[in-house]
């Protein structure tokens, strides 16, 4: 089971997510680092354990205000090893397959930016794509058709609980293991509640290909010897 940190990038910042209300996130203070610098954070994170993925949020895309590109390549710059995966709120068709051609990042279509199912169907096949289904509560969170449709899944999933990030509150493996068994084959990544190795356990024993933390890092609930067992 593969472990991928969390950064969401606000005004070139890393801020500390909590529960998905993004008007309340602020740069973050975690004694892995000594600034919010996302170069100093990623180093932070590395400094725990040598991650291969890194999951980035650019709230700034997400909301219409701007981007964080120049954050990015600064990222790309310092650690070039490093596989991202960059949800970045695109929803339209030309846009998506302009991003995929500008560059070799992973892009996460968060179903909440999606008004419909056209671009994840375009995309479906595509070996950089990655679905993330977002729920808040017992709501999913965008177009019915992409939670009923799933022949139009691409291959990887992310099953993202936005009430739990953050918020201490423990995976939410009822909710997975429903995803798991509409996906078949596809890998499975849990996001939002992790607190500890427990739940890091508990998490493998569905059969998840991953998970995405990033609270329970820089709190010390995860340590390497934690992630280093899975």
């Amino acid at each position: 089971m593969e472990i991928i940190p969390v950064i969401d990038l606000k005004g070139g910042l890393v801020v500390r997510a909590r529960m998905g209300q993004r008007d309340q996130y602020r740069p973050i203070e975690t004694p892995l680092s000594p600034t919010s610098d996302p170069v100093d954070v990623v180093r932070g994170l590395r400094s725990v354990f040598a991650f291969q993925t890194l999951y980035v949020a650019d709230l700034d895309a997400i909301e219409r205000r701007g981007d964080a590109g120049p954050a990015l390549a600064r990222l790309k710059s310092a650690f070039p090893g490093l596989t991202l995966w960059i949800d970045n709120g695109l929803s339209d068709v030309d846009a998506a397959c302009t991003w995929f051609d500008a560059g070799t990042d992973h892009l996460v279509l968060g179903s909440e930016a999606q008004a419909d199912h056209a671009l994840v169907e375009r995309l479906k096949d595509h070996s950089r794509a990655i679905l993330s289904l977002d729920f808040r509560g017992d709501s999913f969170i965008g177009a019915p058709s992409l939670l009923a449709r799933r022949e139009i899944w691409p291959q990887r999933i992310i099953v993202m609980t936005l009430a739990r990030v953050g918020s201490g509150a423990g995976p939410d493996l009822e909710r997975l293991a429903a995803i798991r068994t509409l996906a078949g084959s596809r890998p499975i990544y849990a996001a939002g509640g992790v607190r500890d190795a427990e739940d890091l356990a508990a998490l493998k024993r569905t059969g998840v290909a991953g998970v995405l933390v990033a609270s329970a890092i820089h709190d010390g609930h995860l340590t390497d010897a934690d992630i280093a067992m899975l």
